[in-house]
């Protein structure tokens, strides 16, 4: 038996990866019974240029998934409901799932709005053991929620997050400890982080398309031909990964794109348009009470080539203004004359807790505006009060998926299951 306050083995934790089935799609019936068995897609209209941000399940049997082109998902499925989205409501229905999670136990790391790993390891002297606890969450989602939640548990991240993704949608899945491997074995290569598209193409080359056949390749294979990460595929094919749940942290950075209805020249559109991205990256740094050090730009062109640029602010901000002509410097280095722009983004970086004032700021005067300003969006959604000069240039906004807190590792791509 372990002493006292000594560090728990890999193989006897015990965690828990709850994802939310369809998160957003599911809000929807939720909200409007009436769409309950209808293929719903949320993102935009079937004629917008955006994409799919979720699709229910009715939908995804016709072949629509996340980040399709709204386009595409209309003529895959032209008996679709398309839905705009509603952002605030996703946080509203996701922060009462992430207390849930927390009554289990304080050790909740978030990966989006729909999931979330859980070290449950400790709890198990109050709530039982991590399958009582996964059926525990299931029951308290759905009834004090409304909303399906998969679970998988097991004695590792990897595990337990491919455990989840399996019998979707309302899955539990449990991994036995030592069954890792064993689990894991059957799997096409896909499921495993790290292993994109060009990772499954080249394995493909040895003939291994299965999790299985990639933990009999010899490491030292792997590691020719893809360097240290091959070390890291070889651990995880054998279901090995100690890597920490690790509590709610502060995003790196934080962001907000508008995709155009069509290719634009207007400088004056795009000037618009930069101000209103800049006023929402400003409400996402207020409230995670954030500021930025520097700032991102994004165009993206007709035949999507996409440009960034960045550059450093004057000082740390959480503010509109210094934001949107920090943006609006890059934007006017960026431009290609006569070349329609298809997108554009503005990300803050370089985030820290403190806003640094100048001598001439009136902090108390402008900390009251804007809380008053974020206070009446948060209660009547962002488009309820804006700037007099975006009423008439103002652009349609499209759905955006907001500010992550943190990513799964190396290559994998999640969308929303």
């Amino acid at each position: 038996m372990a002493a006292p306050g000594a560090p728990i083995s890999p193989n006897r934790r015990s965690i828990i990866h709850a994802d939310l089935d369809a998160f957003y799609a599911s809000v929807e019936v939720l909200d409007d019974p009436t769409l309950r068995g209808r293929p719903v897609i949320v993102g935009g209209g079937p004629n917008d240029r955006g994409v799919v941000s979720a699709a229910s399940y009715e939908a995804r049997a016709y072949g629509v998934g996340s980040a399709m082109p709204l386009r595409t998902a209309a003529r895959r499925c032209p008996s679709g409901v398309f839905l705009p989205g509603r952002p605030d409501r996703y946080r509203e229905l996701s922060e009462r799932v992430m207390s849930i999670f927390a009554d289990c136990t304080p050790m909740v790391e978030p990966i989006s709005l729909d999931e979330a790993f859980l070290d449950v390891t400790a709890s198990a002297a109050a709530l039982g053991d991590g399958e009582t606890i996964g059926r525990r969450i299931k029951a308290r989602v759905l009834d004090e929620v409304g909303l399906v939640v998969s679970v998988g548990v097991a004695s590792n991240k990897l595990c337990a997050k491919v455990a989840s993704d399996l019998r979707k949608p309302d899955a539990l899945v449990v991994v036995a400890p030592g069954d890792e491997a064993e689990f894991l074995a059957p799997l096409p290569i896909r499921r495993l982080w790290g292993v994109g598209p060009r990772a499954q193409a080249a394995l493909g080359d040895y003939g291994v398309t299965t999790i299985g056949q990639l933990a009999a390749m010899a490491p030292g294979t792997l590691h020719r031909r893809f360097g240290r990460h091959g070390y890291d595929l070889a651990a995880r094919a054998r279901g090995i990964d100690p890597s920490p749940v690790v509590p709610w942290q502060r995003p790196k950075s934080i962001g907000h794109e508008h995709t155009f209805e069509r290719d634009t020249v207007d400088i004056r559109q795009l000037e618009a348009t930069l101000l209103d991205v800049a006023d929402s990256v400003a409400g996402r740094l207020r409230r995670h009470g954030l500021s930025a050090g520097s700032v991102q730009l994004k165009l993206r062109y007709e035949g999507f080539e996409t440009l960034t640029r960045q550059a450093p602010l004057p000082r740390q901000t959480r503010e509109s203004d210094p934001l949107y002509e920090a943006g609006l410097a890059l934007m006017r280095g960026t431009l290609i004359a006569g070349r329609g722009v298809r997108l554009i983004g503005l990300t803050a970086i370089n985030l820290a807790d403190a806003q640094q004032l100048t001598l001439f700021d009136a902090p108390d005067r402008t900390d009251r505006l804007t809380a008053s300003i974020d206070a009446v969006r948060a209660r009547f959604g962002d488009r309820s009060i804006t700037r007099a000069r975006l009423l008439t240039e103002r652009p349609d906004r499209r759905f955006d998926f907001g500010e992550r807190p943190s990513r799964l590792p190396d290559d994998r791509n999640d969308s929303e299951a």
